[in-house]
């Protein structure tokens, strides 16, 4: 699958400084620590509908985790999947006797386009759940050979699931209670009352075709994959274990990132999957949750039709922590357009405050998990200071522009 171009990112002068962020099974914020090259996954979007900013402002975050290290002297590794076959996108196809590819395809490269008018920068592996069928095919025999999944004793539809002892380790990316688990499970597509389980918590590996649905032939029998045995098998063979950071929305963190490290876990007896987990926070729409059935959904390409401007959108998303539940609403919005004005004045100012200090701020706030509203009072700083008179230094407007697209990536 194709990802989306990519952009130049400024060299930025003074001293990086190394990240720290919070780690969902460490329940603290502590050192990111990659080699040379630094790895991230970051689980994509099933492409059912188009982008809304609760989907921007995950991609956001991991963009910052991106850039940072680009900072830092790392090449990095980011791999995204896009699950192009699953539940949700065959119900709406058929809702609206549409294609199921035709759909899939259509929404992806809206997407695409979302990420490109946001300044995301791409991930360099972008894989779709249909295209990773042979290697998920192999992954779900090699745990049914291991004794770690079995098939359900239904002639008709003999699904294989995973058993979700088989890890060793199941529980300690969430840290989640049995009760809070069977709640998760239940609303974030598990089937627990599926027959023929040994546990109702056992994950979905592989689902026998069923009439009218898409399946593909196979040494397993013809199905389809389970949602989080995808995110494993392609995470696992592109950036092996333990890779630097797995990175996804907080409703991910149950039962998908469970699952997801428990396969790859039991698939090759090593521990961790990956060294860390960060989740971001949930946005909604004037205080109340954002979601399909409220109908309160805000796209990206809704706002880029109406022309506004994506760094404003950009901006407003980061005016809060990523891991903090907020509220997208025309105040945040209006803040940003004007907070983008000021910046924007004063890069563009003859002369102005030295850029050292500033800079310093912003790699300070952003390298500590991400504290973008710290980063943007840095430059609130700067500009206001600027704008009103202070300092004569010619080369700080462009500096403080190529500090702000390097590692806020927002273009002024």
């Amino acid at each position: 699958m194709q990802s989306w171009s990519s952009l130049p990112v400024p060299r930025v002068p003074g001293t990086p400084r190394p990240l720290r962020l919070h780690d969902t099974a460490a329940g603290e914020v502590r050192p990111t620590t990659p080699g040379t090259t630094a790895s991230m996954y970051v689980c994509g979007i099933t492409p059912y509908d188009a982008t809304h900013l609760g989907h921007a402002a995950t991609y956001l975050a991991f963009d910052l985790v991106h850039r940072i290290w680009l900072d830092n002297g790392h090449d990095v590794h980011y791999v995204q999947n896009v699950t192009d076959v699953d539940d949700p996108l065959l119900e709406r196809a058929e809702r609206d006797h549409d294609d199921w590819v035709v759909l899939g395809m259509r929404e992806t490269a809206l997407f695409r386009e979302d990420m490109t008018a946001l300044r995301v920068l791409p991930p360099q592996d972008y894989l779709g759940a249909v295209e990773s069928i042979p290697e998920i095919v192999e992954a779900v025999a090699k745990l049914l050979a291991a004794g770690a999944a079995y098939r359900v004793d239904d002639e008709r539809y003999p699904d294989i699931y995973f058993d979700r002892n088989a890890s060793g380790t199941f529980g300690e990316v969430s840290g989640y209670d049995q009760d809070t688990m069977a709640r998760l499970f239940a609303e974030r597509g598990g089937d627990p009352d599926r027959p023929g389980k040994r546990h109702p918590l056992d994950a979905l590996l592989w689902r026998a075709a069923r009439p009218g649905e898409p399946s593909w032939g196979s040494e397993l029998g013809p199905g389809r994959p389970g949602w989080h045995v995808e995110c494993s098998v392609i995470a696992l063979n592109r950036l092996g274990m333990r890779f630097d950071v797995q990175g996804g929305g907080s409703d991910l963190i149950f039962p998908h990132h469970e699952f997801s490290a428990a396969h790859a876990e039991a698939l090759t007896a090593e521990h961790p999957f990956a060294r860390h987990y960060a989740h971001a926070g949930m946005i909604g729409l004037d205080g109340e949750k954002m979601s399909k059935s409220r109908g309160n959904l805000v796209f990206v390409s809704r706002l880029r039709a109406d022309q506004v401007d994506m760094m404003a959108v950009r901006l407003g998303l980061l005016s809060g922590h990523y891991r903090a539940d907020r509220s997208w609403t025309d105040a945040v919005l209006a803040g940003a357009q004007a907070r983008l004005a000021r910046w924007r004045a004063a890069t563009t100012a003859g002369q102005g405050q030295a850029a050292a200090d500033t800079i310093a701020r912003l790699r300070d706030h952003l390298s500590d998990d991400l504290d973008t509203p710290g980063a943007i009072q840095a430059v609130d700083a700067w500009a206001e200071a600027t704008l009103s008179g202070a300092g004569a230094d010619q080369d700080a407007p462009a500096q403080i522009r190529a500090a702000v697209d390097a590692l806020l990536g927002i273009a002024l």
